[in-house]
């Protein structure tokens, strides 16, 4: 392109981590490239619950605005954070070699025991769900923010720990001595992959885009995103799902799991397919869970996250 590439972004250290990533990778290829930061509703909204704040888009609107106005040219999103539905105009051009997918729990030296008083804080039901259905008599607080201030308000909480998900850490260098992988906790669908967006109608830079996408994490991060789309979830919704692909064998295994907000119903489902399956993989295994019993949890989750 002749012009620069406009590449918008929140501003917190981990989101422009994630754009510079996108510029190195473009400026690599022989393009021009300027970062645009932009401060998203979800950042600057922080005495609320996330899901209080309309569930999905929270921290993409704005960079949706910006990208439709024709103020910047591509957005990049945590994936996880984008809503299943993209705005129309608006497409997916490029999703990057996956990072670290696990929950991590940043503690203060004391780790949690089912029968013991522990108090943990974070800000997604999902995360909140899977610990309560695994420590029933755990106290959970919300903890809003970026990475940063959760890390501080954490230190200076009684809590005794927060969970993160360990790819946002690890990218700023901000993982720290005391924290332990929460190998049973299902991620959120996309977790660990960075998207970029652009207009439908730019197809320069489409062309270009497709260049730095990673096929597969493109195909893993649709299976999810699938399951979460056919169960009609919004982004911070109990819902978590990780698909991973085995080359020796050259198939897909998936994970899903849908909860109630205080842990005690969870609907779970594994499968193992062959990689030319993948296109409906998400959605079959949506639908498993809602015809045994799911599409009733569904239709009170969504009645208690409007009140």
């Amino acid at each position: 392109m002749n012009k620069p590439i406009r590449i918008g972004t929140r501003d917190s250290e981990l989101a422009m981590w994630q754009a510079q990533t996108v510029e190195k990778l473009l400026t690599n290829l022989g393009h021009n490239v300027t970062l645009v930061p932009v401060k998203s509703t979800g950042d600057i909204i922080l005495d609320k619950p996330l899901y209080e704040l309309g569930i999905t888009g929270v921290f993409t609107k704005t960079l949706d605005v910006a990208l439709l106005k024709d103020e910047i040219d591509v957005a990049v999103h945590s994936m996880k954070d984008v809503p299943t539905a993209l705005p129309q105009g608006i497409t997916q051009s490029a999703v990057l070699q996956r990072g670290n997918t696990k929950d991590i729990l940043v503690h203060k030296g004391l780790l949690p025991e089912k029968n013991a008083p522990y108090k943990i804080a974070t800000s997604s039901l999902r995360r909140k769900a899977q610990w309560l259905h695994k420590f029933g008599n755990h106290e959970v607080d919300d903890l809003r923010g970026n990475v940063n201030s959760r890390l501080r308000k954490l230190a200076e909480s009684d809590w005794n720990g927060a969970i993160f998900a360990s790819a946002g850490l690890e990218r700023i260098n901000l993982l720290p001595q005391d924290y332990t992988e929460l190998d049973w906790m299902i991620p959120a669908p996309a977790q660990g992959a960075i998207v970029v967006v652009s207009r439908t109608d730019d197809a320069e830079l489409l062309d270009i885009l497709c260049q730095i996408n990673d096929i597969e994490t493109e195909i893993t991060t649709y299976i999810e995103r699938q399951f979460l789309r056919t169960l009609e979830g919004g982004c911070t919704a109990p819902i978590g799902a990780i698909a991973q692909y085995n080359e020796h064998d050259d198939t897909i295994h998936f994970k899903g799991i849908l909860l109630s907000l205080d842990g005690k119903q969870k609907f779970e489902i594994q499968k193992d397919v062959p990689i030319d399956e993948w296109k409906k993989l998400g959605f079959f295994a949506a639908k498993e869970i809602l015809e045994n019993g799911g599409e009733t949890l569904m239709k009170e989750l969504k009645e208690q996250l409007k009140k």
